[in-house]
Formats: C-alpha cells, structure tokens, sequence
C-alpha cells in the first residue's frame, strides 16, 4: 500500500502522531479550566486541588519513560493505542468526580499516566523512526501540536464549563479521546521497515550520521555523564517555568486580578497560537544552529517575560506577555531531542529523553503546588513567579555547558 501512495506513508504517520498529541495537550488544560468551578463546588482549598494537579504533573512525568521503553520494546502504535484507552477510562471517570481523593486517583494517577505516554517521548520517537530528513522541523511540528491543542480546547472548555457545568466538558473530551483509537489502530505504523520501505531522507551508510543512528546508551551509562545531568536539570526548570506555574495557575491569577475570564482565556489561546510559530520555527533553527545556543536563548527570553508578569494589570499587557512568552514554550523541546540523541544515540533515545521528560514533569509538579502554596499563604502568585524567573535564568547557564552542539550535519541533513 506504502508504495503505491504519491507521497511517503511516514506523513500519515505524522498526520495520526500530531492529532494525539493535539488531544492529549488539549487533556492537559482541564485544571486550569476546572479548579475555581471545584473550589466552588466542593469547597476544596487551591493547595488541596495543587496538590492533585502535581500529582498529575509526576505522573505525566513517568509516562514520558515508561512511553520510551515501551516503545523502544513494542512499538508506538500499541504503546500509542494503550495511553488513548487510559486516558479516556480516567476522564470518563472523572466526569463522575464527587471526591478530592477520587481526583486525586483520576486526574492524578490515571489520566497523568495515560496522557504521559502519549507526549512528546512518543513524537520524537516517531520523528526519529520515519525521517532522517528534516528530523529537527518534524519534531517540531509534533511539539506544536501540543501549543495547537492549547489553543483550540482552553478556550471552548472554557465556554462549555461556564454555559453547561465543567462535568459535561469532561465528558466531552472523554468521547473525543475514545474516538482517536480508530485512525490510530487503522492508519498507525511502528517503523518503515514494515511497509518494506526506508525513512524519509533514505538510510545512512557511513560518517556521523551512521554512528548516532547506531550508537546505543542504557539509562545507568547517560546517568554517569554530566551531559544528561545537564539536560535534565535544564528540563526540570523548563516544565516548572511552562506546566507546572503558567500552565496551572496563570488563568486563577488572571481571574483573581480583575481579568474577565474569557478574555483571559484569550490570552491563553494567543500563547498557544505564539507556540506553535515558536516551535515549528525551533524545529527549523535545530535543523541548522548551534542547539546549546538555541537552547540558551529560549531560557533567557522566558525568563524576562516572567519577570514582568507580576506587573500587568490591563489586556494589553497580557496579550504582550502572551505573544513573548508563547513564542518560547515548548520551543525547547527540538533542541534538547537533538542534543540527547547525538550525545547518547539514536537507537537509545526512546529511554534517555524519557527519562530527561520525566525530570521536566518533576518540576512542574512541583511548581504546581508551590504555586498553590504561595498563593494560599500570601494571596497571590507574584512571589512564585518571580521565582520562576530566576530558575529560567540558571537554565541559560546549564544549557550552554552542554558537550554537544547537534549541529545540522547530524540531525537535520539528507542522509
């Protein structure tokens, strides 16, 4: 069937990859949306509903690993196939939610773990699988589907949680999430080589490209080097500064400093839109610079941006804050997928980044509760903002230790 399409069957492949992604991103908003109708539902405090949302954010963390090794073993469509029937089982529970313990187990536990294993792991690994042509602007692509889904579920969750009850937007995106198990066990491929044919870009033969296709790390070698410690702790400051504090809590700080919550949504929905051109353009920028650097520039600029959040008070200043903190998102992603394949081999990525997302989801967990935290003991979240500017400011620091560079003659060339 492969050969006689007019174009690569890897595209279909990225089509069904950047439609899960899409929906598991848009699976990731719903605290932000949920936690002052919960609040006033139920009387739960912010800690209380941090305290699950981190719960959630440690176990998406683990799903990224467990995504890897499973993938690296059975391959992504079954690992896709199992995270699509986790996540919706958890949400259609949650539609029933009566208890913070029952939050806790559902939104914390299953729907973290479920939506974990279908996150940027299983994209770069993909991308990884089917090109070895402009590999760096594919995993571009599938990190932007993350920003996509942000942009298109915040705000219509928004409007079905106010005009008919948080439960039915639940409820919704359950169904919706079902639904993505028939394209998948249809359409989805494991590796080219089961259609008989070869990646996008061919097979290298020889040179450096060969040897990072080739060269294996287990998790125990990478974790001796300074290289992986650097990435992850960079990683770490990435998800607390993206997640975990913007991802939580920035619609509540909105709401609580006058800002109608729609148009704060907006706001949001702009971030998102920022992301994407963001991303595709660091998916592109991979392809040819020095990542370090890359990596370096997108920390710095995000960190300004936070600087400044504590101060806006209008629109205006928040829709500025959105386009400049949006741009840089998940920016990131593209150039820490390269830098851990080139200094730990293609062959072994599925396990080493999963373990590096692991450690990004770790700090957002813990930015979620602190950021409750804060909040609950001080009345606002400017404090844990301007932390969250500081941590963005060491990662500039980390990242430009990196050994490598993964430069475009690695990652991004015709093989």
């Amino acid at each position: 069937m492969a050969r006689r399409l007019p174009f690569h069957y890897a595209w279909i492949v990225v089509v069904v990859t950047f439609f899960v992604l899409l929906f598991a991103a848009g699976i990731r908003t719903i605290p932000s949306v949920i936690i002052k109708p919960l609040e006033a539902e139920f009387g739960w405090d912010r800690t209380s509903l941090s305290f699950g949302v981190a719960i959630s954010l440690f176990a998406f963390g683990l799903g990224g690993p467990i995504a890897g090794t499973l993938v690296d073993r059975f391959g992504p469509r079954r690992v896709m196939l199992g995270g699509l029937a986790f996540t919706a089982a958890g949400l259609g529970l949650m539609a029933n939610l009566n208890t913070i313990v029952e939050f806790n187990l559902l939104w914390g536990i299953l729907v973290g773990v479920g939506t974990g294993i279908i996150s940027n792991v299983l994209g770069a690994t993909i991308a990884n699988r089917w090109f070895n042509r402009y590999r760096g602007a594919i995993i571009g692509l599938l990190v932007s589907a993350s920003a996509a889904g942000q942009l298109i579920f915040l705000r219509s969750l928004v409007e079905v949680t106010v005009n008919t009850g948080w439960r039915s937007g639940i409820t919704i995106v359950a169904i919706g999430t079902a639904a993505l198990l028939v394209p998948v066990l249809l359409f989805m491929r494991d590796r080219p080589e089961q259609l008989g044919i070869e990646p996008v870009g061919g097979v290298p033969q020889v040179g450096a490209g060969k040897q990072v296709e080739d060269k294996r790390t287990t998790l125990r070698q990478a974790m001796r080097t300074r290289d992986f410690w650097l990435l992850a702790g960079s990683f770490f400051i990435c998800g607390y500064t993206t997640n975990g504090m913007i991802g939580t809590h920035l619609l509540p700080h909105a709401v609580e400093h006058g800002f109608v919550e729609v148009e704060a949504a907006n706001a949001i929905a702009l971030m998102g839109a920022m992301n994407i051109i963001g991303t595709l353009a660091s998916g592109w920028l991979s392809d040819r610079y020095d990542n370090r650097k890359l990596l370096a520039g997108y920390y710095g600029f995000r960190a300004l941006s936070l600087v400044a959040l504590p101060f806006i008070i209008d629109m205006q200043g928040l829709f500025i804050f959105a386009v400049i903190y949006g741009l840089d998102w998940v920016a990131t992603v593209p150039p820490t997928v390269n830098l851990t394949a080139q200094r730990f081999g293609r062959a072994s990525l599925g396990t080493i980044y999963g373990w590096i997302f692991c450690s990004h989801m770790i700090g957002a967990g813990i930015a979620a509760q602190a950021g409750g935290i804060f909040r609950d003991w001080l009345g606002d979240y400017h404090l844990i903002f301007l932390t969250a500017a500081v941590m963005g400011f060491i990662a500039t620091q980390l990242a430009l230790r990196i050994s490598v560079s993964a430069r475009p003659a690695v990652s991004g060339a015709p093989a």
